[in-house]
């Protein structure tokens, strides 16, 4: 891989998950993956990469999901029967591979989970819950959920009580008709009682990243991964 902004061929590597990545200045302090919405793609959340991290202290990295739907634009980590609750199956395959992919990344960068911040927008969240939360899964610094779900499903279930102070930010859309803004309510709701430091944000926005509120995802990130220096 060369350049801050190289992309693998899928494929490449036994995860089989196409990625862009964005290398730190130096040394860096830590490792940020970012994973993509539903129809969306693995630079869509790369824009954030400067906003969060504007010094590049930071290793980011964004796969792309494994599901392309005819007739229907980007990638797709699961099928979607009804919102909140994926389907079982291509869910359980997205966990496994998407699992691959990241314990691929910490050997090949040598930043270990314990610096490593997994974040997601929409599906991306629901599937950074799935691999931070995951039974048996190595526990990240924390989770930034925007615009998401704690998944609840038959054959997967968190590992809150494996879990316990493993720090959540959650941010979302009172506007949200895409994801009602019940389901991140509910996630707020489980964590907390699981045992897990959570970080709460609901402003008046609909299905997006709200701008007003990226200041205080760079803060967080920060708290996770502070400077090496």
């Amino acid at each position: 891989m060369t350049g801050p902004q190289a992309q693998a061929a899928p494929g490449e590597g036994s995860s089989a998950l196409a990625y862009r990545e964005r290398e730190a200045g130096g040394k860096p302090s830590g490792l940020l993956v970012l994973h993509h919405g539903r129809g969306s793609n693995e630079g869509d959340l790369m824009a954030l990469a400067a906003v969060l991290d504007p010094e590049r202290r930071l290793h980011v990295v964004s796969p792309r999901a494994p599901i392309e739907l005819p007739g229907s634009p980007g990638y797709h980590w699961y099928l979607v029967p009804r919102a909140g609750h994926p389907d079982p199956e291509t869910f359980g395959e997205a966990c496994s591979v998407l699992g691959t992919f990241h314990d691929e990344l910490w050997r090949r960068t040598g930043i270990e989970p314990a610096r490593t911040v997994l974040g997601g927008f929409s599906m991306g969240a629901a599937m950074s819950y799935a691999v931070g939360l995951g039974a048996g899964r190595p526990l990240p610094a924390g989770i930034l959920a925007l615009s998401g779900f704690l998944p609840t499903m038959t054959g997967w279930r968190p590992d809150l009580a494996g879990r316990a102070g493993l720090p959540v930010l959650i941010a979302h859309g009172a506007r949200d008709s895409v994801l009602p803004v019940a389901l991140a309510r509910e996630a707020e709701r489980a964590l907390r009682e699981g045992g897990l430091p959570v970080e709460y944000h609901e402003s008046e926005s609909a299905h997006h990243v709200d701008p007003r509120q990226l200041h205080t995802f760079r803060a967080w990130v920060d708290a996770r991964l502070p400077s090496s220096a």
